[in-house]
């Protein structure tokens, strides 16, 4: 599988070159010709913007003349999609914003949708939603109710708060309730694809918006359908490891009367690239039954000195007065691209309904 960034390479390039070439064989495009040289060092969404602006630079004219070529590419006989979509759609995108006419933003909004499909206009159309929030809102809202589940994704994935790879639009996050009718009209779609980003979406929220996510989500559950529980229980995941309390009890973990012995650690040392290995355990000290969500934080030393802890999941279940329940977990410090480990100081603890117990440091090694 390749690495992020190499989704968009020279490969891509050529065949928006090959897709443009064949409906204007009169642009010798030499900015993408260049540009498919010049990818190697770039991140990700680095590579969209520079074949975005060879593209812009490659097919000069108004909007209208722009999307003309982009739509004879789309019906052509080459292939049109992939994640040159990604490019493309920021290139329409840039064009009508420039062309400061509400026809042209209009066609934009209606070519993500025409595109989307194809890979996903989510990140071009950010463009669109900065420069008239309420205008391209008001489209997407539409788009709840598209026969094509690629648009109605769209509706919710293009205007998440954090979407990832894309640029941020200060106007959602300063209005947090304006996308609460795009996800309340598609949290009971058909489709598995529209419903995740629904959850993905409120899960967002929850980075700002604690409160509102639970309020939404309560609504959701007091009006449900058989698949609402786990796209609830998706949507609050990141409360539900922060220890939220109104999350927690919408999940049916009520605070509890609990004795949490450990985490023991096999080793106060661990090897850089090995594996933490921990036992615990936990007992209901309660009357009634106790219904646990069950975590460990890990708290990694940061390139600053300082720790910062992150939480996975360990286990739920529910257990009876006086029931003990055993637990063991290897996490490993394998290295990975999305995290760096420094060597030092961390450590290890639980948390059971958001209650964190019994912290045991270790020293991560040094690599030899």
């Amino acid at each position: 599988m390749p690495f992020a960034d190499e989704l968009i390479g020279d490969h891509t390039a050529k065949a928006l070159i090959n897709a443009i070439e064949a409906t204007a064989p009169a642009s010798p495009l030499p900015s993408l010709r260049t540009a498919a040289g010049d990818l190697a060092t770039r991140t990700l969404r680095e590579r969209s913007d520079l074949l975005r602006d060879a593209l812009l630079a490659d097919l000069p004219g108004d909007y209208a003349v722009f999307t003309r070529t982009i739509r004879a590419a789309q019906h052509g006989s080459l292939p049109f999609n992939g994640w040159l979509i990604w490019p493309v759609t920021s290139a329409i995108a840039t064009k009508a914003i420039a062309d400061g006419s509400t026809e042209a933003f209009d066609d934009a909004m209606e070519m993500m949708a025409e595109l989307t499909s194809r890979l996903t206009s989510e990140f071009a159309i950010r463009l669109l939603l900065d420069h008239d929030l309420d205008r391209a809102l008001a489209i997407v809202r539409t788009w709840t109710g598209s026969p094509d589940e690629h648009v109605r994704r769209l509706a919710s994935e293009g205007t998440r708060p954090f979407l990832p790879w894309a640029k941020r639009v200060p106007a959602i996050l300063a209005r947090p309730r304006e996308t609460l009718p795009v996800v309340n009209a598609l949290y009971r779609d058909e489709g598995e694809y529209v419903r995740r980003s629904v959850a993905n979406h409120l899960n967002d929220l929850s980075r700002q918006q604690p409160d509102l996510v639970v309020e939404t989500a309560t609504a959701w559950l007091a009006d449900p359908d058989e698949n609402t529980p786990r796209l609830v229980r998706h949507s609050l995941r990141t409360l539900v490891k922060k220890g939220d309390p109104g999350a927690l009890a919408l999940m049916g973990f009520a605070p509890a009367t609990v004795e949490v012995v450990g985490p023991a650690l096999s080793s106060a040392e661990i090897p850089f690239g090995g594996e933490l290995a921990f036992t615990a355990t936990v007992v209901n000290t309660g009357t009634e039954p106790a219904t646990l969500a069950i975590d460990y934080v890990v708290h990694h030393l940061k390139a600053t000195g300082k720790q910062s802890g992150k939480t996975f999941k360990l286990t739920t279940a529910t257990l009876a007065p006086g029931q003990k329940l055993e637990l063991s977990r290897r996490h490993s410090f394998r290295e990975i691209t999305t995290r760096r480990y420094h060597p030092g100081a961390h450590a290890v603890e639980l948390q059971v309904n958001g209650v964190r117990y019994g912290r045991s440091d270790f020293t991560l090694l040094a690599a030899r």
